[in-house]
């Protein structure tokens, strides 16, 4: 066999251990997401709160409590998160929100929300309809639009 032959033979195993790798772990992260989604539909409560303000930002400059920076991995202290803050009762808190709603959620109004500890998992409007803002036009779909007129 040539040279290149056994090259090729050798990548092709390899990238085929790559594949089998990739399935099992995802498999295993699969796995863990719907426990992870058990528990907290099982912790899951209904309340009412007044939306202050939403933001992606970081972790670390939030606002969350302490103990929430310290459980949570340190890639994702530096990541962007969507941010939440409202008014439940008379105190003023600091939500994590699911990146699905969060551009659903409107700002200065009040809202019923399904929160599970300090996650909001959905919104329902109470005072008004939760119609999502439009999304803001990337580039590449300006120029198509300016190369059909």
């Amino acid at each position: 066999m040539a040279t290149w032959q056994i090259v090729l033979i050798v990548i092709t195993v390899l990238m085929l251990a790559a594949v089998i790798a990739l399935y099992i772990l995802g498999r295993k992260s699969q796995k863990k997401k719907e426990e992870q989604d058990a528990q907290i539909a099982a912790s899951a409560q209904t309340i009412s709160m007044l939306v202050i303000d939403k933001k992606r930002m970081k972790l670390k400059d939030s606002g969350l409590p302490a103990a929430v920076l310290a459980q949570t991995p340190k890639l994702l202290r530096g990541s962007k998160m969507p941010i939440v803050k409202a008014k439940v009762g008379p105190k003023i808190m600091t939500f994590i929100c699911e990146g699905e709603i969060f551009d659903s959620i409107p700002t200065k109004k009040e809202v019923k929300a399904v929160v599970s500890g300090l996650y909001i998992t959905s919104v329902k409007g109470i005072r008004v309809s939760n119609v999502p803002v439009a999304k803001k036009k990337k580039f590449w779909d300006r120029f198509k639009k300016q190369q059909a007129e």
